[in-house]
């Protein structure tokens, strides 16, 4: 049975940082590709960042680009989310995904599944 469990947000001023991480149980970082998607009040879940399985090939959504670094840590199966010169806009119930199809990637959201709770971040300011 597939667990994610993130952590890591909180409240934070625009321009501030958070960094968020995803850490799994009964799936292997290493055989799934990985993604952060968020979903603000009122909103649809969207997707933030994906990593492929392998580390080698990261999506950043238009929102993210130049401001949010995915990575994971292979050994303790986590994903994080590195969160730079946060915005209002930002605010939003974060959630881990897992690609439902093992040793592959594609960009599509609709290919993740399997999420966390949700960490929340509020950006004020």
């Amino acid at each position: 049975q597939v667990q994610l469990a993130e952590s890591g947000g909180g409240q934070v001023q625009a321009g501030g940082s958070l960094r968020l991480s995803c850490t799994a149980s009964g799936v292997s970082f290493r055989d799934y590709a990985s993604a952060w998607f968020r979903q603000a009040p009122g909103k649809d879940r969207e997707l933030v960042a994906s990593i492929s399985y392998t580390g080698g090939t990261r999506y950043y959504s238009d929102s993210a680009k130049g401001r949010f670094t995915i990575s994971r840590d292979k050994i303790e199966n986590t994903v994080y989310l590195q969160m730079d010169n946060l915005k209002p806009e930002d605010t939003a119930v974060y959630y881990c995904g897992v690609h439902r199809r093992r040793l592959f990637f594609s960009t599509a959201s609709s290919g993740f599944g399997s999420w966390g709770q949700g960490t929340e971040v509020v950006v004020f300011g």
